[in-house]
């Protein structure tokens, strides 16, 4: 095993923590730049303690958790309607500022590494059963996440609210945010099948 793979998590994380520090520095909001990140350090929290607890992962799904993390850290610096990203939109001819959609397409991401999980430890027996659990998981936490950004939306700041919530006036945001985060779900739950599909 060569140094990256034995130590990719490490790396990873040490990437997170030079990315964090840097796009910390003159941030666009600085209580959108706080409410942002806050989600994100959760997530790491959480891993760092599972892979303390020896709960580990494989280094694909390390790769995969780490594009959602990576991605909303930026997004969290610019505020999402406003990260750099005039290169994909011309490409595909969109007027709004589709980093959002693509950010919560990697949310889906997750369901590798929870597919993974539930086998691994056999928390589930039937195969199928983690398939289907974990692609669900996806679409349910997208709504719970919706739901923190509306009441924070409407309850906080409301500059910060209004960049939280990313909508760029299209009244039906939070319906495509899910439908991304569902999408990203059903492409990685196909790529577990597919890498995993000859074991036992």
């Amino acid at each position: 095993m060569s140094f990256i793979q034995k130590y990719f998590p490490h790396i990873l994380l040490a990437i997170y923590a030079v990315e964090f520090t840097v796009l910390s520095i003159n941030p666009y909001e600085r209580t959108t730049w706080l409410v942002e990140n806050l989600t994100v350090m959760v997530v790491v929290a959480i891993l760092v303690g599972l892979y303390i607890a020896k709960i580990r992962f494989s280094n694909t799904s390390y790769a995969l958790m780490s594009v959602l993390i990576f991605l909303h850290t930026i997004g969290g610096h610019y505020t999402f309607e406003r990260v750099p990203f005039d290169w994909f939109n011309d490409f595909f001819g969109y007027e709004r500022n589709m980093y959002d959609r693509v950010a919560h397409a990697t949310v889906g991401l997750y369901a590798y590494p929870i597919i993974e999980a539930l086998l691994k430890y056999k928390v589930v027996n039937q195969k199928w059963f983690a398939y289907l659990s974990a692609f669900m998981v996806i679409p349910a936490f997208a709504a719970f996440y919706e739901l923190f950004e509306w009441q924070y939306a409407i309850s906080g700041d409301p500059e910060a609210g209004a960049n939280v919530l990313g909508s760029q006036g299209d009244i039906w945001d939070a319906q495509k945010d899910i439908l991304m985060d569902t999408l990203g779900g059903l492409f990685a739950t196909a790529l577990h099948f597919f890498v995993n599909r000859n074991k036992t």
